[in-house]
């Protein structure tokens, strides 16, 4: 059974850093697009940022500058680097992947848990 299993979450002051984790486990042949979304109470969940796997980056414009993305390929596993945290930053960060199941003939998109960032003084 493939899982993304997500790290690194907290409470930080404005102005922290912060470094979360994901990491896709089970019978997997392939994986291809990695990115970390977000939602905030009463907001809809929104990009983040993404990667695709020859390294191609996507961010949200709230977060150019500030937040970089990167993956270790033969870990299956994404991190997102985030500086300078705002208090707008504040939310429920979820994992995303498209991946290739080892028992399946079809990608597939899979979501993590998710882990609250909390930024606040």
């Amino acid at each position: 059974q493939v899982q993304l299993v997500e790290s690194g979450g907290g409470l930080v002051q404005p102005g922290g850093s912060l470094t979360l984790s994901c990491a896709a486990s089970g019978s997997i042949f392939r994986v291809n697009d990695m990115a970390w979304y977000r939602q905030a109470p009463g907001k809809q969940r929104g990009l983040v940022a993404g990667i695709t796997n020859d390294g191609t980056t996507r961010y949200a414009d709230s977060v150019k500058g500030r937040f970089s993305i990167s993956r270790d390929n033969a870990k299956n596993t994404v991190y997102l680097q985030m500086n300078s945290l705002k208090p707008e930053d504040t939310a429920v960060y979820y994992c995303y992947s498209v991946l290739l199941p080892s028992t399946s003939s079809f990608w597939r998109t899979y979501w993590g848990q998710g882990t609250q960032v909390t930024v606040s003084s």
